[in-house]
């Protein structure tokens, strides 16, 4: 009976740490703060690039090199490791791009993190540079102007409630890849939105970034908090 016992507590011990967690995380850490970005499973192709840039330690002591308060942070430049003062910044890159991604599920709002890009035809994403939206907070008027301008096209009725209530850039949207969410510590981006920046975005305080992948156990406990607040 003992031995039994001893096995049911083994099995059921490993089902819980073979479990794994729903998504992908990495904290994105910088001297003003930090924040956990979920990673998208419907974007494998930017959420892979993002991860072998995170392990690889690529994005350590780049900064957020460009801000635009009520627009976005943006940040993965590796010529913006040690940069002189005024120096532009944005035009680093890492020899390749990745494909777009666009889902309908997936847009620009508050907390969205996102691919950079040049003016490709193809609206291919920068193979490292990334921004995460602040954005801003639209009316129903301001909407469908910018549906009838610029998107061409209506947005879900859930996604218009989200711009009008929590904000975000909908402007963007199907143009360039969301692959991530903020899930915790969002005030980080408002905190690096509203520093003080030169002619070219660029923040007169170097915000220096350091991105590490949560692991599996620090995952799926994020994921329990995470549950607990949606409930409660």
């Amino acid at each position: 009976m003992k031995k039994l016992l001893c096995l049911l507590l083994a099995f059921t011990c490993l089902n819980v740490f073979a479990a794994k967690p729903k998504h992908k995380y990495v904290r994105i850490s910088t001297d003003m703060g930090e924040c956990i970005v979920m990673l998208y499973n419907e974007t494998p192709l930017h959420t892979a690039n993002f991860l072998k840039l995170s392990k690889a330690h690529f994005y350590d002591g780049t900064l957020f090199h460009r801000v635009i308060k009520s627009f976005m942070i943006q940040g993965g430049d590796p010529d913006s490791r040690h940069p002189k003062a005024g120096v532009p910044l944005g035009e680093g890159d890492v020899g390749y791009t990745i494909p777009a991604e666009f889902r309908d599920s997936l847009f620009h709002k508050k907390g969205a993190l996102a691919a950079a890009r040049d003016n490709n035809p193809e609206k291919a994403s920068s193979g490292c540079q990334f921004y995460i939206v602040q954005g801003k907070t639209f009316t129903e008027e301001q909407l469908a102007a910018l549906e009838e301008k610029r998107l061409k096209f209506r947005l879900p009725e859930y996604q218009r409630e989200v711009y009008k209530t929590i904000g975000g850039a909908p402007h963007l949207d199907h143009n360039y890849t969301v692959f991530g969410e903020v899930v915790k510590g969002l005030e980080l981006v408002d905190q690096v939105a509203a520093l003080l920046t030169d002619p070219n975005d660029r923040p007169n305080h170097d915000v220096k970034i350091k991105v590490s992948v949560l692991k599996r156990r620090q995952a799926k406990k994020l994921e329990k908090e995470l549950s607990r607040i949606k409930t409660s």
